[in-house]
């Protein structure tokens, strides 16, 4: 296809309509000039591409159902995401789908957000990680995904009109961050623009957000898509980047493009990077799809199970009750076990083609009581069920009660009012630990709960939303084939308020302010010195590891240039297991307020009983970075940094340090108010004022009492020189240093100066 002739060809009325859908599945063709139509399905964890136009959601194809986002991340192995994103595109492939929609790397602000299954951390470098693997993979099979929702929809309250409101560097920092590791390493064919506003600009109309930064700070060649239903006016969209609105506007934006052409108020040009964008994506599409693939559900199905024991995370096992004795007695206990909730609700729901439960699984290595003990379709107690699984408990030696959260607790669509587990569960729970002392409880969630239980257990499997292969990788684990691995990529705290975002979350109508700022996730708990239920990137192991000889490649480093980071792990137990190594960076020093640490590498090692791996990291400048909104771009400041090594947030094993050193100086504007000290500090204040700041010092402890001048005063003085606006100095001198005017010019030198 050359896109260059067909554009020139083709009448503005072809062009325009090549800027929404043709329905709500397919982008549109033109016939004349032999323009085909592609196809695009919801994903991300699995294809939900629907029988025919007419099908409802629920209606679509037999599939696979991968782990969901919450999940995935868990694993912290960019391979293993990758592999899914294989399958997922191979059955894209097969079905002749073009792009799956996915995934989506929206931050995870609040525990409360309905669609945080779909999402992968708090985080947004383990985000950003995770989402380039997974782009990578499905891409690798010549099937396109859209990275969603871009940006800012870290709720399902009022999604489609509320306003993100946020500070720059809060933005860059966290919000925009997950989304550009991903953009500049995974290079997806799309990007999905996301309902709500950011700063009251809506993201399908936002040229900051779609041109600015995605294609001109982030290097962004693909095309953007609209989410379903997201365009508020399509002639702004156009302007602002947005190529492509889904699902079809039946022609209304169509013609509202062409007029808007023909009066002027639409640059022609900009029409064509649209249009052109959408050729460029079909012609990608048309590549991608000319080979066939065989689609094995059931090789699939195994893959799932596999993936899903790797991302499970062990949060507790004390007495070592885990894996289990199968010449025990054991009870599975709860409706879960049998009737696993194993994705969530929404645009992602897939026709799982199989559901492999753990009360079927579990036959593979004994036999097992069973008790349903609670109904899923609600969260009032069951007498009858909960006296039914007391009385199992009590038979068996170890009682293994499978909870969570149901449908009606999380979804896309709504977000939670609350952190409980239903009522129901919880009561169970209780009972079962008051007849036995071997308790066991797995979860099957897509997002943090409290844990009243967590004490009167002894060991607590989270599985999250493990997909359709749940049942077997839950006696995979339970059991002791597959050593757990997973590591939390989301703060559980212990309860709802201890939560950043609790006091502005979900916000005040379409007003949601970000008051937390870059202080998201473990980033606050580490802040505020606040003990969560369990730390991020905790997770628990049936062997032990040993870490030893942190190396830096040097311990003085220029900030452009690269710092190698190695350590030992040795596998100190007696069976074979991974350990997801995890590196974070602190700024000893710095003029900004800066998290306590924060994630800046982290590598997943297999290792044999007794064996020992060296395990490497590479750190970039932006390892040591902030964003600065004065010069909108990240800097480092220099000074030494903490380099910590270590098995979670929390369990840091090993330290170091490193001196940066930097030529980046934060921009600074001064006025006739900016403090003394301020002015003084600068280097280059001597060049405009020369000694006058020593002669004011002199000077103002001169006219301090001499029977005064003890401690406390000189604490005094000096901080009255040093925070007093520079215009304050000729109100209490008359113009003995200068006049107003002479004051203006040399501050307007000294900016001069320092190039502001």
């Amino acid at each position: 296809m050359n896109i260059d002739v067909i554009l020139k060809e083709m009448t503005l009325e072809e062009k325009a309509s090549l800027c929404s859908g043709k329905d709500s599945w397919h982008t549109k063709p033109v016939e004349r000039l032999d323009i085909p139509e592609i196809m695009v399905s919801d994903g991300p964890h699995g294809l939900r591409k629907v029988k025919d136009e007419s099908a409802a959601m629920n209606q679509a194809i037999d599939a696979v159902c991968f782990p969901t986002a919450c999940a995935t991340a868990c694993s912290f192995d960019r391979e293993l995401v990758a592999n899914m994103g294989k399958a997922l595109g191979q059955a894209c492939k097969a079905e002749k789908v073009a792009v799956l929609l996915g995934p989506g790397c929206n931050i995870k602000r609040s525990p409360l957000c309905g669609r945080n299954f779909e999402y992968f951390s708090e985080d947004p470098y383990l985000s950003s990680q995770i989402a380039a693997s997974h782009i990578q993979g499905v891409q690798s099979m010549g099937i396109g995904t859209s990275l969603k929702h871009f940006a800012c929809n870290n709720q399902e309250t009022r999604r489609m009109t509320c306003t993100a409101n946020m500070d720059e560097r809060t933005f860059f920092e966290i919000y925009a961050a997950a989304f550009e590791g991903a953009v500049k390493q995974g290079k997806p064919y799309t990007v999905m623009c996301s309902y709500n506003r950011i700063n009251n600009v809506y993201s399908s109309e936002n040229k900051f957000l779609l041109t600015d930064v995605l294609r001109d700070k982030w290097g962004f060649d693909g095309l953007v898509m609209s989410d379903w239903g997201a365009v508020n006016d399509r002639t702004e969209g156009i302007k602002a980047g947005l190529d492509l609105e889904m699902p079809s506007s039946h022609g209304v934006n169509d013609k509202k493009i062409v007029e808007s052409v023909k009066n002027g108020t639409l640059d022609e040009k900009l029409l064509d990077k649209a249009a052109r964008n959408v050729l460029n994506l079909v012609n990608k599409a048309e590549n991608g799809l000319c080979s066939d693939v065989q689609w094995d559900m059931q090789a699939q199905h195994k893959l799932a199970r596999t993936i899903a024991a790797e991302c499970a995370v062990l949060l507790k096992n004390d007495s070592a009750l885990l894996p289990l004795d199968t010449s025990k007695s054991i009870a599975f206990i709860g409706d879960f076990a049998k009737n696993p909730r194993y994705q969530g609700g929404g645009s992602s729901h897939i026709n799982s083609f199989k559901v492999t439960s753990a009360l079927e699984a579990v036959k593979e290595y004994c036999e097992v009581e069973y008790a349903q003990g609670y109904d899923s379709n609600t969260d009032v107690s069951d007498e009858k069920l909960i006296n039914e699984a007391v009385e199992c408990a009590k038979k068996c030696e170890v009682a293994v009660v499978f909870a969570g959260l149901t449908d009606l607790y999380e979804s896309e669509g709504f977000d939670r009012k609350h952190m409980a587990m239903p009522a129901n569960q919880l009561e169970l729970i209780d009972k079962v630990c008051e007849v036995c002392s071997n308790v066991v409880v797995v979860l099957h969630n897509g997002s943090p709960v409290e844990m009243p239980f967590k004490n009167k257990v002894k060991s607590i499997l989270e599985m999250y939303l493990g997909g359709q292969a749940v049942g077997g990788a839950t006696c995979d684990l339970l059991f002791g084939k597959v050593n757990p691995s997973g590591k939390l990529a989301e703060t559980f705290p212990e309860r709802l308020s201890d939560n950043p975002s609790f006091i502005s979350f979900p916000g005040e109508k379409d007003d949601v302010q970000y008051r937390e700022g870059i202080f998201v996730g473990y980033r606050y708990y580490d802040f505020k010195q606040i003990e969560p239920l369990f730390p991020f990137g905790h997770g628990l192991s049936y062997t032990t590891f040993e870490y030893s000889d942190i190396k830096l490649s040097s311990n003085a480093v220029n900030a452009d240039d690269e710092l190698t980071v190695s350590v030992k792990v040795k596998n100190t137990g007696k069976i074979e297991g991974k350990e997801v190594v995890q590196l974070y960076v602190t700024d000893k020093e710095a003029s900004v307020i800066r998290p306590v640490k924060e994630l800046k590498g982290f590598e997943k090692v297999s290792l044999k009983p007794g064996e020992t791996k060296n395990v490497m990291f590479k750190l970039n400048k932006r390892a040591f970075a902030f964003y600065c909104e004065a010069a909108h771009d990240w800097l480092v400041e220099e000074g030494d940094f903490t380099i910590s090594v270590g098995s979670s947030s929390r369990d840091i094993r090993l330290t170091d340090e490193v001196f940066v050193s930097s030529k980046d100086r934060i921009p600074v504007k001064y006025t006739v108010n900016s403090p003394l000290g301020d002015i003084a500090a600068d280097p280059n204040s001597t060049k405009v004022f020369g000694n006058m700041f020593e002669e004011i010092s002199r000077g103002m402890r001169q006219a301090q009492p001499e029977d005064s001048m003890g401690a406390a005063t000189e604490m005094m003085t000096n901080a009255m020189i040093r925070e007093m606006p520079i215009r304050a100095v000729l109100s209490f001198s008359g113009e003995a240093f200068m006049t107003y005017d002479e004051l203006g010019m040399k501050i307007d030198e000294l900016n001069r100066i320092n190039n502001y």
